[in-house]
């Protein structure tokens, strides 16, 4: 079959062999230097075999301090059984299970006054005296709840010494949380890794980042977390966690969300100080920001119409009136710097102009939901705070004073990490070097390779990734010539297998997204239907698979491709809400969704530029 004059093979597999295809233990074989950048991620077949593990690494519980005053009593104790897959009680007295465990999760509290509101309403005896926690709490127990919110903002935007947590409570909340997430962390089991998030929030604008850590007590417990009120610049957030590193030999790592609300700072073509981005910080940035949090429950940062008005999916579970507050509007040339398509493109264009790509990032998704649940799924969609989790009025309020109305949460999202074992060692890793891809919400199961010589007939190895490890390389992983003078070059060939979540919706779509920097010096994006289930939006299959050739390659030209796979359309959480409860959903809410999933990018480098 032949699509947009690319040559692919489609082929449209049984459900039980894609089941072997993409599901068994995979044996990997070493791969071809002479095709591979310098520092491109290649495993060891002696010594490596990939499986594929899901879980969240972005969610909150009663510590995070707008958690707490918005209902939320869940405790990471909680948070960590209900992910496993126990049954667990939620705040609105419903008993609540996963459709499927989780294998790892990342209770990611905000670093900014951090379990104050929890031990403050316990009357812990290291907070008395502590004059600004003796006023909240008087509001907290007066259920003055707007008060403290005032209140809270002003602390948190002006923290003069007075308004800082007592560094005692602030160490011992930090050991708290990365002892309980020892306490569940059970190797090849379940993965817990200490984590905190970073709150930058300037003007309203997001600039928050979640810090994992690929060790516990001992390593991460001796630094206590560097917040927002440390500094908002995202340079020195980076500086922190160098010195952690230094000193305590360990290894941490931080993912940007909600670039779709930053108001154009996320990828700003300067400094938070107003500098030109230098190769410095270019290095430096991917460096300690290997992965992009692309999905998640305040909408999807892939791309937006205005940047993509080809691609027909691109309009998909937006948030774009403004930034995360609401105190500004969203002007357009903000767009180009606020998502991930946009952000991949200039970073080959930085690659040309500074020697160093400060945007080669990897995708994932989470669900920032600050229940406590990593519930993801259209029927079983829990919130973001206490007000929004299941009841007949959540659509038709809004999750605080300042944010968006309850219906345009979205159900998302998830990550899925190719890696060796279930350990937060082999996990890290595979995030560090980007195995790993996004879902909106469905366990779809994607494998994506790039390589030189793949054929037809590579499809039908059992499994795929042995062909896809000893000719070329995973998501996350870099292309070069081995020959770049040679004239006419052939085309990278890219390996791609989808399959569908087990009771979830049929697949309708796999497709390459290509993006490069032109002649004139200006980002291109295109998308490609590298396999299609039919026709029609409601054609689906159980899984699909091709060999795609880039049809416009060009060899001294930089590129970066990932796949993006697309599900037949089925009812949105808000419908489902509408018919259980039996009311009228939002005129503004959509009726149906189609989730999807975006591989880590594949990067070809091309022989003209450093």
């Amino acid at each position: 079959m032949v699509l947009n004059g690319v040559r692919a093979v489609i082929k449209v597999l049984s459900f039980r062999a894609a089941v072997t295809q993409l599901s068994l233990t995979i044996a990997v074989g070493a791969i071809s230097s002479a095709v591979i950048a310098g520092d491109s991620y290649s495993p060891n077949s002696d010594s490596t075999r990939t499986q594929l593990y899901w879980g969240d690494l972005h969610l909150h519980t009663s510590n995070s301090a707008d958690a707490y005053t918005m209902g939320s009593r869940i405790t990471p104790e909680t948070a960590y059984r209900f992910a496993r897959g126990e049954m667990v009680r939620a705040g609105n007295g419903m008993s609540v299970r996963p459709r499927y465990r989780h294998d790892f999760l990342a209770v990611s509290d905000h670093a900014e006054y951090l379990s104050v509101y929890r031990l403050l309403d316990a009357e812990d005896s290291r907070l008395k005296g502590w004059a600004l926690g003796e006023d909240w709490l008087k509001l907290l127990r007066s259920d003055r709840m707007g008060e403290l919110t005032m209140a809270f903002a002003d602390a948190f935007q002006n923290p003069t010494p007075e308004k800082m947590t007592p560094p005692a409570v602030v160490s011992a909340a930090w050991q708290d949380a990365v002892a309980t997430a020892d306490r569940h962390n059970q190797p090849h089991l379940f993965t817990a890794f200490p984590a905190y998030e970073w709150t930058s929030t300037i003007s309203g604008d997001n600039l928050h980042r979640v810090v994992l850590y690929r060790e516990g007590r001992g390593y991460a417990d001796q630094n206590v977390p560097f917040s927002s009120q440390d500094s908002n610049d995202p340079e020195d957030l980076w500086a922190a966690m160098a010195r952690y590193e230094s000193q305590v030999n360990g290894s941490v790592l931080a993912i940007p969300h909600n670039s779709n609300v930053s108001n154009g700072r996320m990828f700003a073509p300067q400094t938070l100080s107003g500098v030109p981005l230098s190769r410095t910080y270019a290095e430096t940035r991917a460096r300690w920001e290997p992965l992009l949090e692309v999905t998640q429950v305040k909408g999807d940062s892939e791309t937006h119409p205005l940047l993509s008005p080809d691609d027909r999916y691109a309009d998909f579970e937006r948030w774009d009136e403004g930034n995360i507050a609401l105190t500004a509007e969203k002007a357009d040339w903000m767009f180009p710097q606020e998502y991930a398509r946009s952000a991949l493109a200039q970073g080959l264009r930085y690659r040309r102009s500074l020697g160093a790509n400060p945007y080669q990032f990897g995708m994932i998704g989470a669900t920032d939901s600050h229940t406590g649940y990593s519930a993801v799924s259209e029927d079983n969609f829990f919130g973001k705070f206490r007000s929004t989790e299941p009841s007949a009025e959540r659509m038709f309020t809004k999750m605080a004073q300042v944010l968006n109305e309850n219906w345009r949460l979205s159900a998302s999202g998830l990550t899925g990490v190719w890696a060796k074992e279930n350990t937060r060692e082999a996990l890290f890793d595979a995030l560090q070097r980007k195995e790993v891809y996004a879902t909106t919400g469905s366990r779809i199961q994607l494998r994506f390779f790039g390589g030189w010589d793949f054929t037809d007939d590579d499809l039908l190895a059992v499994p795929i990734s042995t062909i896809g490890y000893q000719r070329g390389v995973p998501m996350g992983g870099t292309l070069t010539l081995s020959e770049p003078d040679t004239p006419g070059a052939a085309a990278p060939v890219f390996i791609v297998l989808a399959m569908k979540e087990p009771d979830g919706p049929d697949l309708h779509a796999l497709q390459i997204v290509k993006g490069w920097i032109d002649e004139a010096d200006e980002p291109q994006e295109r998308v490609y239907d590298a396999a299609l289930a039919g026709p029609s939006e409601v054609d689906g299959s159980a899984s699909l698979r091709t060999v795609w050739v880039d049809p416009a390659f060009n060899a001294d030209q930089d590129a970066v491709y990932y796949a993006r796979v697309i599900e037949v359309p089925r009812q949105r959480w808000t419908t489902r809400d509408a018919n259980f409860f039996g009311v009228q959903r939002p005129a503004q809410a959509p009726e149906y969704i189609q989730d999807r999933a975006y591989s880590s990018p594949i990067w070809y480098l091309g022989a003209m530029h450093p």
